[in-house]
């Protein structure tokens, strides 16, 4: 309330219409207030001829009180209220560097290298103790430590174990009966949407299937496993995220496979990641470079992208090998043969 007097009489400049709207403030304000425009003066009349000195004792008393007055923008004269706040930040972190160089000095000692060596191996010794049993170990015979510290060294040779199996741990376990699946969105040239869907097997990373469409329904998307399974040969796992495209009926297409689906967490990408790996190499390798006209079109393309992605091109997760484990070896001449008009290669030796 105290505000909006004071915006409705400043264009006036009543002395009459002031002194009613600070009659509604309190006598600390005043005070302050005061105290800041006096200071102001004594700035003023420093060295009257010459530019302001103001003095590091100066901007400490000015941004003291202008904590204490409510309406020190008005009261200012000397400065931009812009320069009192960066005046107020650097004395913030000149306080913060003092306290926290205390902080440090007062943890400046240690523990000794002989106490150090005596958690470990209590830690070691007594594999059922805790930090603060061993913490009372240590008091019994006239050692004071905190119980972080305790912790700190128990770490360094007993750390802490994750409660349950991991999920890279359970992937690469049963990688070899588990598949992968999940939409790339990618546009025409028109820039109408199309969407490609793949199959990849996690243990050999080979592509099991792919097809595109431009309406992906959850009745084409279960269609597709379908026809990825059409000899009743699912594997044991089927990993796929929580899209709209993935429903009861693709559940159910799994199930009657003998196939357990496995969704992936919400904001868990990584839970896919052998799939988004193969999507970013698709995109990289071969969407990023081809200008789409239709269906027919991608799917072709993507169909030479995907016989040279199973049977030519190596891959990292299995230590450099092919995904069909075909191999060209021997001793003849290694000849190139094109894909994808040349944007790729595939070496082999002549027979």
């Amino acid at each position: 309330m105290n505000r909006k007097i004071l915006d409705l009489i400043r264009p006036i400049r009543s002395p009459a219409l002031m002194a009613v709207a600070d009659s509604t403030r309190t006598k600390t304000e005043l005070i302050a207030e005061n105290a800041m425009l006096r200071q102001q003066l004594i700035i003023a009349t420093r060295n009257p001829k010459k530019r302001w000195s103001i003095t590091t004792l100066d901007r400490a008393l000015l941004v003291a009180l202008a904590s204490i007055a409510k309406h020190w923008r008005d009261a200012l004269l000397v400065t931009k209220p812009d320069t009192l706040l960066r005046w107020h930040r650097r004395g913030f972190k000149l306080f913060w560097r003092w306290k926290t160089r205390r902080r440090a000095k007062s943890a400046a000692n240690p523990a000794s290298a002989e106490r150090i060596a005596l958690i470990k191996a209590m830690t070691t010794e007594n594999v059922l103790w805790g930090a603060e049993r061993i913490r009372g170990e240590l008091l019994k015979l006239g050692i004071r430590v905190s119980k972080r510290t305790v912790q700190k060294y128990m770490r360094a040779v007993r750390p802490t174990k994750p409660t349950g199996q991991r999920w890279t741990t359970f992937v690469r376990h049963h990688a070899h009966e588990t598949w992968a699946c999940d939409f790339v969105q990618t546009y025409d040239i028109l820039f109408r949407p199309i969407f490609a869907f793949f199959i990849i097997h996690v243990g050999t990373r080979r592509v099991v299937h792919f097809n595109v469409t431009r309406q992906p329904s959850a009745q084409w998307t279960a269609q597709q496993l379908r026809n990825a399974t059409s000899w009743r040969d699912g594997p044991r796992f089927l990993i796929r995220d929580r899209d709209d495209k993935f429903d009861g009926t693709f559940d159910a297409v799994a199930k009657g496979c003998g196939t357990r689906v496995l969704k992936t967490p919400v904001r868990a990408p990584k839970a896919n990641a052998f799939c988004e790996r193969l999507i970013g190499s698709a995109r990289r390798e071969c969407l990023d470079h081809v200008f789409i006209i239709s269906e027919e079109q991608m799917r072709a393309r993507l169909a030479e992208y995907v016989r040279y992605y199973n049977a030519s091109r190596p891959h990292q997760g299995v230590a450099q090998r092919v995904p069909d484990g075909t191999e060209h070896g021997g001793t003849g001449k290694v000849i190139s043969l094109p894909v994808l008009g040349g944007l790729h290669h595939e070496y082999r030796r002549a027979a």
